[in-house]
């Protein structure tokens, strides 16, 4: 393991001003998208509409430090037989891979689930590497609910997140460790505070145990917010202040950066929060944005499958990763969304 390239690869990936887009989304998640803009989700329109984003060179130049990649697109070519994964590169981004294989029922704690995927992850891993990607992505999911989340829940989930890691640092890979709160529920911020809390302590005792170097990692994690069924949903200030506050308690200085999951937030809304906590600074990590969602929505309805919308598409998605850009360095204003609206 050469750690020192890892560290460089890590830290490029959270450089200030850009940000991680997650394109990784599942065939049954890219479906659920496509279907809510009347598009059939085929090879080619996936491929499509991936290309459009890759190709987007103002956006992906400037705000894009690094894209996640679904199994599928990462051996994808574009319509004029050039690998995905070239665009991405040749835009100046790194190229990275999501790894885990889902979710399954955890025995004994109904309701809970634990990632899988560890099984021929080495040998995987490597064919990844020899393709281009400089960092995986996997990602563990923690319900709260009525008791839960378990102990059992959070220690299956922190040992495969560590497990993973170790397996991708050994084959030089950068792992993003995504341990995800879900804010699915109705608890309010505190809930969802102390929960994290509990996650992300495990999640670092888990990764010592594992003898994975934090100073070639990058942390996904949720913010500390309301569940989105809470009668009272916590303001931007209070978002920002409670998530930064639970990050300095449970996030070790030498983990190089922190790029945030939006987790079902409004695209805006998760600009703001990202926003807000820039004027918490100084921190000891950079901090930016590793979103699905919240960047691809608006792409995603302007382009709506036709190939005379790709132009639009590409400006909707220009202007997210400009906005989260901002937000990566405190200097978004509500304001800038008006004036483009």
């Amino acid at each position: 393991m050469n750690l020192t390239e890892l560290n460089g690869i890590a830290t490029a990936m959270v450089v200030s001003g850009k940000g991680i887009l997650a394109a990784d989304e599942s065939s049954g998640t890219i479906k659920k998208r496509f279907d809510a803009i009347g598009v059939e989700s085929t090879e080619t329109n996936r491929r499509d509409y991936r290309e459009m984003l890759f190709r987007c060179k103002d956006a992906m130049s400037q705000y894009i430090s690094g894209v996640i990649l679904y199994d599928e697109t990462i051996w994808q070519n574009a319509a004029d037989g050039t690998p995905l994964i070239k665009l991405i590169e040749q835009s100046g981004a790194i190229p990275g891979i999501k790894v885990d294989e889902g979710t399954q029922a955890l025995p004994m704690c109904p309701g809970e689930l634990v990632t899988v995927g560890l099984d021929k992850l080495a040998e995987r891993l490597k064919k990844y590497y020899e393709r281009g990607a400089r960092f995986a992505k996997w990602r563990g999911v923690i319900d709260i609910g009525s008791g839960m989340p378990s102990m059992t829940a959070i220690s299956v989930n922190a040992h495969a997140l560590a497990r993973y890691a170790a397996l991708c640092q050994a084959a030089q890979i950068v792992p993003i460790v995504e341990p995800e709160v879900l804010m699915d529920g109705d608890h309010d911020i505190d809930r969802c505070y102390e929960v994290t809390s509990r996650v992300l302590n495990k999640t670092f005792q888990e990764l010592r145990v594992q003898r994975v170097a934090l100073e070639g990692m990058v942390l996904k994690p949720n913010m500390a917010i309301s569940g989105k069924k809470c009668a009272k949903q916590a303001s931007v200030e209070e978002v920002a202040e409670k998530t930064i506050r639970l990050l300095r308690a449970c996030v070790p200085a030498a983990v190089p950066g922190i790029a945030f999951l939006s987790g079902g937030q409004s695209d805006e809304e998760a600009t703001a929060h990202l926003n807000a906590m820039h004027k918490l600074g100084p921190l000891p990590w950079g901090l930016t944005f590793s979103y699905g969602r919240a960047l691809q929505a608006a792409p995603q309805k302007a382009w709506s499958g036709k190939a005379e919308n790709v132009a639009a598409g590409q400006r909707a998605f220009s202007h997210r990763a400009r906005m989260n850009g901002l937000a990566s360095k405190g200097e978004w204003q509500s304001s800038l969304e008006q004036k483009a609206a």
